[in-house]
């Protein structure tokens, strides 16, 4: 005859000790870290940013904010992962009301990096701009003549691309993506035209954005993207550059 104590779930055990306590929560961050891929770019993120800081010289002001900010985003993340894997254990088949407090969680992880990356331009633009400034002012000079060859060429390189491997059309599908060579190649004669640091990253987020959206449609993979977007950007900053030469 079996005893009352078989077949009975063993309670959880909480850690009595600190130590105990600090490995479970150690536990926890590695295990967030192995199974979420946002986690981990979070990571190398927060990685880029402090040594970007500790290369740059911010002050002790500067570096306090920027890893608060850091920290926040990690906490954010870290709270994401517990949501997701209690909704899972309550509800593991689709229910909607577990579905928007799994997009409540990942909203407040979008807020905070948004906050990170806000606090991050505030602290790191006034190093980092004027470096840039100075790259674009290298590479380029106002030419519209060279702005509108450089576009021209980057449509029949990618028309041309597009008849050769025989997939899609000038306007939908095939390699490379001719959306994002041409909004790449509309952000590099922004940024060599304008040399402002500013408008210049404003140019290459809309590039990203473009170029993000074939991927959202499924009309192009990931390698038609990246080839359309060097391809852009190459083409272009090499003809601004000749026009630089030769003017």
């Amino acid at each position: 005859m079996r005893s009352s104590e078989e077949g009975r779930v063993p309670e959880p055990v909480k850690p009595d000790r600190f130590i105990d306590s600090v490995n479970c929560a150690i536990e926890g961050i590695i295990h967030a870290a192995r199974t979420e891929r946002h986690m981990r770019n979070h990571f190398i993120a927060a990685a880029v940013v402090l040594l970007a800081a500790l290369f740059l010289r911010v002050n002790p002001v500067e570096f306090a904010l920027l890893a608060l900010s850091i920290l926040f985003v990690l906490f954010a993340e870290l709270l994401n992962t517990a949501v997701e894997a209690v909704v899972d254990l309550v509800s593991p088949g689709y229910n909607h009301l577990a579905r928007i407090a799994k997009d409540t969680a990942a909203g407040a992880v979008l807020v905070a990096a948004c906050g990170a990356a806000i606090m991050g331009y505030l602290i790191l633009a006034k190093y980092i701009l004027p470096l840039y400034g100075e790259v674009l002012a290298m590479f380029g000079a106002p030419s519209d003549i060279g702005t509108m060859v450089a576009i021209l060429i980057v449509i029949i390189v990618v028309i041309m691309l597009k008849g050769l491997t025989g997939k899609g059309t000038p306007l939908h599908g095939g390699a490379p993506s001719g959306h994002a060579a041409v909004a790449f190649s509309i952000a590099t004669a922004a940024s060599l035209n304008s040399r402002d640091p500013l408008i210049s990253l404003l140019s290459i987020a809309l590039a990203l954005m473009v170029s993000h959206s074939r991927l959202f449609m499924r009309i192009h993979t990931m390698s038609e993207v990246v080839m359309g977007s060097c391809l852009g950007a190459g083409i272009t900053l090499i003809v601004l550059f000749l026009f630089k030469l030769l003017g």
